[in-house]
């Protein structure tokens, strides 16, 4: 296979990385101690956390664990959003061997039990507020220790005790919740310190994570990521972030949850390797208070998806801002639009930059390269030791340079498979070792892929296919226009038709206008021949909208 994109690699980016360099996440972690011990690597309400306290506290919950009879290869559960609790608990459990399964705090009592039934999980960190989403389930799964947290545990005293009283007594967000075999983060913590911790022998095979997807579609399936796909994908995040990061110097801006796999390798751990300063936003949908935080750390470098981008930019004091250290924002989990990318441009004065990546993939497969000038509407090139192919959907044969087709991913970041689900792994795994995104894209001349779609979301209109992203690109770059998603709705002529669903800046904006604009923009057959005004669009918990539930809402009308 032709590897077109490496002459588009800059220069000091390696065509190949070595997955085995390390034995495992731990390693590296244990590295960055011992080069970054009093540096700050956390930060969250004002209160730092140093990698040498990560170290020790991440060891007292090793022992405690361990000390609670859990084994290496059990399943431990973490059910909460960006808090200082969240490394310790990470690190902790992958210390002690442990496979982490990240939990969405927002899950309902049906999504939690079957993640934790289908994961074995034996224990669980969670946070109060989400107690009583638990003890609706407890009887169900397999837990059988409950490590309670609440949100101003890491806190110093008396501000710990103030917080965790607010959010409780006066702001009512614990909703009372009666459960078993409980313990309190700190108390484990202490019970820790007099344990003992043992390391356990950890080689690349072994599981580091269950990150669970797919679940829009029926039951979640938990994509079994190991030591060596976690450590590959982070060699290869940094050998491409590498020529602008000073080690030990950034700072780094965490709104997406760290549950999220995105957040996850881009953040935690690509910004724990390189001794970064993670500043970690609970709750980045208040945008006042999000702005405020960021009035604080001169920041550079920012990960999100393009709803967290838009809603940035047009949120009260963000272009005031220092932005004179930004280096890198990275948008990925959804599609950059052109508008928000240009916009964060002209305010922010930096570039965003694409990537693209699947929780099958842990999760980076492209990213645009660091020395380009201006957003170019790509996901970029693969990363080193990537494969990537376009293939026919019928066929499975590659197709013409140019021409769209699946994206199929090849490289050492590439899961184990799903758990328990061994005909779903056949389904995408293609020719032994290539992954199947069910993405549709096309690559240029130079290397740079795009996304066309998703297979499911294709909408075909009298024999045409019509790419939503496409459709929402044009509708986006209208001055009147905050966010836009289309959907395929059933037409008796044209099988087909578009129907766009859109959050307006401007409520003078009518249909009229707005279909104008559109088909002075784009192909007839691709012009949206229904429009609908909304205040919001549904979105995922890290802010991507999610056009099945406008499917879901659309047949549910039509029967």
């Amino acid at each position: 296979m032709d590897k077109i994109w490496l002459k588009r690699y800059p220069a000091g980016v390696p065509e190949t990385i070595d997955p085995d360099h390390f034995n495992s996440l731990v390693d590296i972690f244990e590295q960055s101690i011992q080069n970054y011990g009093d540096k700050v690597a956390y930060v969250n309400m004002d209160t730092e956390l140093t990698f040498n306290e990560l170290d020790v506290l991440s060891r007292h919950f090793a022992a405690y664990l361990q000390q609670q009879g859990l084994k290496k290869g059990d399943a431990l559960a973490i059910m909460m959003p960006n808090l200082l609790q969240y490394p310790i608990a990470l690190f902790g459990a992958l210390r002690a061997g442990l496979v982490v399964v990240n939990v969405n705090p927002l899950y309902t009592p049906r999504e939690l039990k079957h993640q934790l039934s289908d994961a074995n999980a034996k224990a669980i960190v969670i946070l109060d507020n989400f107690a009583n989403t638990l003890e609706k389930v407890e009887a169900d799964v397999p837990v059988e220790k409950v490590i309670l947290t609440a949100i101003g545990d890491m806190l110093p005293a008396p501000k710990r005790w103030l917080v965790n009283a607010v959010v409780k007594y006066v702001k009512k967000m614990v909703p009372s919740y009666t459960l078993k075999n409980t313990v309190n983060f700190r108390t484990a913590l202490n019970q820790g310190e007099k344990a003992k911790y043992e390391r356990p022998q950890m080689s690349g095979n072994d599981l580091a994570f269950l990150q669970y997807t797919g679940g829009t579609t029926g039951l979640a399936k938990g994509a079994m990521l190991s030591h060596r796909n976690m450590v590959a994908n982070l060699e290869m995040v940094s050998a491409i972030v590498a020529p602008l990061v000073n080690d030990g110097e950034e700072t780094i801006v965490t709104a997406l949850p760290l549950y999220h796999i995105f957040a996850l390798t881009a953040n935690c751990l690509t910004f724990m390797k390189h001794g970064g300063r993670n500043i970690l936003i609970t709750n980045p949908r208040d945008m006042k208070g999000f702005v405020k935080e960021l009035q604080k750390y001169p920041f550079s470098m920012i990960s999100g998806v393009n709803t967290l981008f838009n809603g940035l930019l047009h949120a009260e004091g963000f272009k005031d801002l220092d932005f004179s250290h930004l280096k890198i924002a990275l948008g990925g989990g959804m599609a950059v639009q052109r508008s928000v990318a240009e916009h964060w441009e002209r305010v922010t004065k930096s570039r965003l930059l694409e990537g693209y990546g699947l929780t099958e993939c842990s999760p980076v497969v492209t990213v645009n390269p660091t020395d380009i000038e201006h957003y170019n509407g790509t996901i970029g090139i693969p990363l080193p030791s990537t494969d990537v192919r376009i293939v026919d959907t019928e066929t499975g044969k590659e197709v013409v340079q140019g021409e769209p087709g699946e994206i199929q991913v090849r490289g050492p970041q590439v899961m184990v498979g799903y758990l328990n689900r061994p005909e779903e792994t056949e389904k995408v795994m293609k020719d032994g070792d290539w992954f199947a995104t069910g993405d549709i894209g096309v690559m240029d001349e130079n290397g740079f892929f795009k996304i066309v779609d998703r297979k499911k979301d294709m909408i075909l209109v009298s024999g045409f296919n019509v790419y939503p992203n496409e459709i929402e690109d044009v509708i986006a770059d209208h001055p009147k226009v905050l966010e836009v998603a289309a959907i395929g709705v059933p037409h008796e002529a044209s099988g087909e038709q578009v129907k766009i669903f859109v959050v307006r800046k401007d409520n003078s904006l009518s249909e009229k206008e707005l279909i104008t604009y559109a088909r002075e923009n784009m192909t007839g057959y691709k012009v949206p021949k229904l429009v609908e005004f909304r205040d919001e669009l549904p979105k995922s918990n890290v802010g991507k909208i999610l056009r099945r539930e406008l499917r879901d809402e659309e047949e549910a009308k039509s029967n």
